[in-house]
């Protein structure tokens, strides 16, 4: 890695970059190992989405599915192929995750999104899927969603890591920081180890594809930087909480859908403007290629909310109820999630029929 790379910069900084893809080409031809090596790529993420195009979109699943015959459901075979590629690539990021003291080196895999609204059934499929993955770098993605809430208070209690997903306002990204809180502190209480790690990931572009034609154009691609450097000076505020003092392991922020949108902005928008010490990023691939020919990163973002204030106000005054939209953008995220588990498990279904007719 060439230290005077974006890439380079940002991890100075102090943010790591995870990559936001994960496929079997990228194990099988070297394409993630690469990352690692020449991108300062420190972690990944999942999700049934990811996957649904890994698998549409690549034969490089079909022995897999071919081995697996008839025997399994598309929901245990998928299963099964997601398990592996995530072992994989955690035993890849193992070399990080032990350098950087278990702070860093992750993979993600979520529950089903079925279970989005399911407290109880999330907290059994969280520490199943956790126990089967056995990797010490594997995040059990949960929702953040209300039934969420509860269900990544009891994971982080019954010690697994969890990497809180579909957050979109400061509400609902206080409300995911202070479950893992409860879930750290009912295990000091019980006399275990405070010592389990977990990100909370803050949607970003969603917010500003969500305005389009909405508000004034000067406020255009502004909205989704403002929403996340809110939540990150919420997050500062967390840290330097008495409550969160005494912790040896803090939850991370971590800023998602960082891939820009809106083909007259820059791709790397959303990078450039969230440096921050402390906190995670996670990238599609274009954007990570993008970011490797990209200008130097000018400093840190603002984390004193001051400036996100002024851009809120402004959008307020346009007619947008962005606590209203967070409601919104939450559902439609966790909608989305499940018709691409369908997608996913349609296509599996259809592959599993022509491999094994011949």
């Amino acid at each position: 890695m060439t230290p005077s790379t974006p890439m380079a910069q940002l991890h100075a900084l102090g943010q790591r970059l995870w990559l936001d893809n994960i496929t079997r080409d990228l194990l099988d031809g070297g394409g993630l190992a690469a990352y690692i090596r020449d991108f300062a790529v420190t972690g990944l993420t999942s999700n049934p989405t990811i996957f649904e195009k890994a698998i549409t979109g690549s034969g490089a699943y079909d022995a897999a599915i071919r081995a697996a015959g008839r025997d399994l459901t598309p929901e245990a075979l998928f299963e099964t192929l997601a398990v592996d590629d995530l072992q994989r690539a955690a035993d890849l990021f193992g070399p990080v995750h032990a350098a950087s003291g278990g702070v860093d080196g992750w993979v993600s895999l979520e529950v089903s999104p079925l279970l989005a609204y399911d407290a109880a059934s999330t907290v059994t499929e969280a520490l199943r899927l956790h126990a089967r993955a056995a990797r010490p770098n594997l995040f059990i993605k949960i929702p953040g969603t209300a039934e969420g809430l509860p269900a990544i208070e009891e994971a982080i209690f019954a010690g697994v890591p969890v990497n809180v997903t579909l957050l979109f306002s400061v509400d609902q990204y206080l409300a995911a920081a202070d479950a893992w809180t409860r879930g750290i502190e009912r295990r000091r209480a019980a006399g275990l180890s405070a010592d389990i790690a977990s990100v909370a990931s803050l949607f970003v572009s969603r917010w500003d594809t969500a305005v389009v034609g909405k508000v004034p154009a000067a406020l255009n691609n502004r909205l989704g930087i403002a929403v996340a450097q809110s939540a990150l000076a919420a997050y500062r505020g967390l840290q330097r909480s008495p409550r969160w003092q005494g912790f040896g392991t803090q939850q991370r922020l971590l800023f998602a859908s960082t891939g820009t949108k809106d083909p007259t902005a820059s791709p790397t928008l959303y990078v450039h403007t969230l440096a921050a010490a402390q906190t995670v990023n996670t990238l599609p691939e274009a954007t990570l290629k993008a970011l490797a020919d990209a200008p130097p990163v000018q400093g840190a973002a603002s984390d004193d909310g001051a400036e996100a204030a002024g851009v809120l106000g402004a959008i307020a005054q346009a007619g947008v109820d962005t606590a209203h939209l967070a409601a919104d953008l939450q559902r439609q995220g966790a909608a989305a999630f499940t018709a691409s588990w369908h997608a996913l498990m349609a296509v599996i279904a259809s592959r599993q029929a022509a491999l094994a007719s011949g």
